[in-house]
């Protein structure tokens, strides 16, 4: 593997290329992308596409991208603007894209925005409010795990987060009469540093799950679209949204292998079977 810093307005990327450029084979590079992830996210999954040239990076103001233009917002068009640098700077031709959680929200940004950087994009279970039936109430719901971090910290909002997230179904009445979880039921700390910054549980990101994909320049693009949602995800937010992103596109969701981190090893503490996800990629990566 071999790690290179772009140097994009506001911003040095950080990336990471296992495998020749331009690819062997003919073969497009294969980028992995996530968010609030950074690439260390995909070392359990890279290695099991040994055949192909595989790019993992750190979006902007996470890991090793250290940002210079003063800002802590992250946006779908910043990033999609940042991604479409880094296909350029490969200068192998548009890629596949396997993009995960916020990420995914990213690469449809990318899609239809620089519609020519991506052969097949597979968006696995991307936070798109826009598209649930009940989007206020998830926005309620959002609002509620950042509330819980500005009055208690990230213990208290990461308690709150998973909660949400492992909601199923709808977010009901019931739902928010639920009294505010204990950050301990989870094995998180109950301190407070008295930082209010983090990527997931503050605003920064809030214009990830805020993005509105336009279907029409999604279906203009030459990419084909693959929306993945994780088997043991089922009735939770993020499958949901996967499903309404699915609908959107006129299409169904292709079921993979785990849960939302169903490609992480062990070493996160939510282990995946990125083995049997990494199968299952190929598969559909593959098809196209």
């Amino acid at each position: 593997m071999q790690t290179h810093t772009l140097a994009a307005p506001g911003v040095d990327l950080v990336y990471d290329v296992r495998g020749p450029l331009p690819p062997a084979g003919g073969r497009p590079v294969l980028l992995m992308i996530g968010q609030p992830m950074a690439a260390e996210g995909f070392t359990a999954l890279a290695p099991h596409f040994g055949d192909r040239t595989v790019v993992t990076y750190d979006p902007r103001g996470l890991g090793r991208s250290v940002r210079t233009d003063g800002r802590i917002d992250h946006t779908p068009q910043q990033q999609a603007a940042d991604l479409h640098l880094l296909v350029e700077a490969l200068g192998a031709g548009p890629v596949d894209l396997f993009a995960s959680s916020g990420g995914a929200v990213t690469a449809l940004e990318l899609v239809a925005a620089y519609p020519g950087d991506v052969v097949t994009l597979v968006a696995h279970e991307p936070p798109i409010n826009a598209v649930l039936p009940d989007a206020d109430a998830a926005e309620r719901a959002r609002a509620g795990f950042y509330d819980a971090y500005q009055a208690k910290g990230s213990g208290a909002g990461m308690a709150a987060f998973i909660a949400m997230t492992s909601w199923q179904g709808e977010f009901t009445d019931a739902y928010f009469a639920q009294p505010t979880p204990d950050p301990a039921m989870f094995g998180l700390s109950t301190d407070d540093d008295g930082s209010r910054d983090d990527p997931l549980l503050s605003k920064n990101s809030w214009a990830i799950s805020d993005y509105r994909p336009d279907a029409g320049l999604l279906a203009a693009a030459p990419t084909r679209i693959v929306v993945a949602v994780g088997e043991e995800s089922a009735g939770t937010y993020t499958a949901r949204t996967a499903h309404g992103l699915a609908a959107l596109l006129g299409q169904q969701a292709v079921v993979f292998p785990s849960h939302h981190g169903g490609f992480l090893g062990g070493e996160f503490g939510y282990a995946g079977k990125p083995e049997e996800f990494a199968a299952r990629l190929r598969e559909v990566l593959d098809a196209g």
